[in-house]
C-alpha cells in the first residue's frame, strides 16, 4: 500500500476509471473518467480513452499547462512554474 501511494500522490483518478494492474500512475496525474489505463502514466500527465491515451499536461491545481517554446508553463490558478524536457514534467520552486 505503501507504494501505491507513492505513486499516486496528488493523482486524480476519475469514475469507473480502469488501471490495468502493474502500471504506474505519477505524482498529479489525471486520469479521465471511465479511462482503461494499459500503460504507465507521467506526472502531471492527463490522459483519456480507451486505451487511455495523453492529451496533454496539468499542474498541481487541476489548471491545463501551456508549455512555450521553451518549455516552460505557468499555472493560470497558482502561479506555479513548470518545466518540460524530454517528455518529463516538473515543477519549479
Amino acid at each position: 500500500m505503501n507504494i501505491c501511494r507513492r505513486w499516486l500522490k496528488g493523482a486524480s483518478i476519475g469514475a469507473n476509471a480502469t488501471i490495468v494492474c502493474g502500471n504506474e500512475i505519477g505524482e498529479f496525474a489525471f486520469i479521465g473518467a471511465g479511462a482503461v489505463v494499459t500503460k504507465p502514466v507521467p506526472a502531471y500527465a492527463l490522459v483519456i480513452g480507451n486505451s487511455a491515451r495523453q492529451t496533454g499536461w496539468m499542474s498541481e491545481y487541476g489548471q491545463k499547462l501551456k508549455f512555450d517554446e521553451n518549455g516552460k508553463a505557468v499555472c493560470e490558478e497558482s502561479g506555479q512554474e513548470y518545466q518540460i524536457k524530454n517528455n518529463i514534467v516538473i515543477r519549479n520552486k
